[in-house]
């Protein structure tokens, strides 16, 4: 399947699967943070001509991250009329919650309460919009390395490009339009405030993640394996206990 052939594939189930929800019509309710997989899939979404909001949420963002994410949300207005696109703050509303929490402080913790308090606004805009949560995790952060902290993803209600590999998410994005400085940008989550990118976090590239996904022979095997232990949990259904049964 050539490129051209893949992003119809996609905007078509995008289009299937709103129709199979019995509350109609259905918005497409999408974080923008200035990354190629966020950029991408809300392109994707634009081109299903369904209502898509598309929301940049920053929290304490380095700054050239969130310009990235006002580009693309320009980009998005300015070629779509079925796009509405959206500024949510949320500096103040976290500082709270870090002062309410400083009994309980953990950096790691504290990364990952901002992509919750995205995927919290996320919810509230889709509920408030007859709308679902548009994923945008990739197939190596979703189902290689459990690495899907970003804007919500791991609570949501479709994902689009979970199937893609990264190295096909930056082919899709050049092919669709996306915006080249954020096809080009280092990968990152924004979650952090030195702004280390997903590669530093990760300790591989996503080139190597792919191959070792791919081959157990590769030599980045065993360091992928590593990495995708701690999140294997991520990655299955919730543990239920379940009764014996007579």
């Amino acid at each position: 399947m050539n490129l051209k052939d893949k992003i119809e594939y996609i905007i078509n189930w995008i289009r299937n699967y709103t129709k199979s929800i019995r509350s109609q019509p259905v918005s497409l309710i999408i974080g923008v943070s200035g990354g190629v997989d966020s950029a991408l899939t809300s392109t994707l979404c634009a081109h299903t001509g369904l209502k898509t909001i598309a929301i940049s949420m920053p929290i304490k963002q380095n700054s050239s991250q969130h310009d990235l994410s006002l580009r693309h949300l320009d980009y998005l207005k300015k070629n779509f009329n079925n796009v509405d696109c959206k500024i949510i703050e949320l500096d103040n509303i976290f500082k709270i919650f870090e002062s309410t929490m400083k009994d309980f402080d953990s950096e790691l913790a504290f990364a990952n309460s901002r992509s919750r308090l995205r995927m919290v606004t996320l919810y509230q805009v889709a509920q408030s919009n007859n709308g679902i949560v548009v994923g945008t995790g990739n197939k190596v952060e979703d189902f290689g390395v459990g690495f899907y902290t970003k804007y919500g993803d791991g609570g949501v209600d479709i994902s689009p490009i979970a199937d893609c590999t990264k190295s096909e998410v930056w082919d899709l994005a050049r092919e669709i339009g996306v915006i080249k400085d954020i096809v080009d940008a280092a990968p990152t989550d924004g979650l952090w405030d030195d702004s280390r990118n997903d590669e530093n976090q990760l300790g591989l590239s996503y080139k190597q993640l792919e191959e070792a996904m791919e081959n157990k022979n590769s030599k980045y095997y065993n360091k992928y394996k590593e990495i995708r232990g701690p999140n294997l949990h991520k990655m299955k259904p919730i543990p239920v206990c379940e009764f014996p049964r007579d």
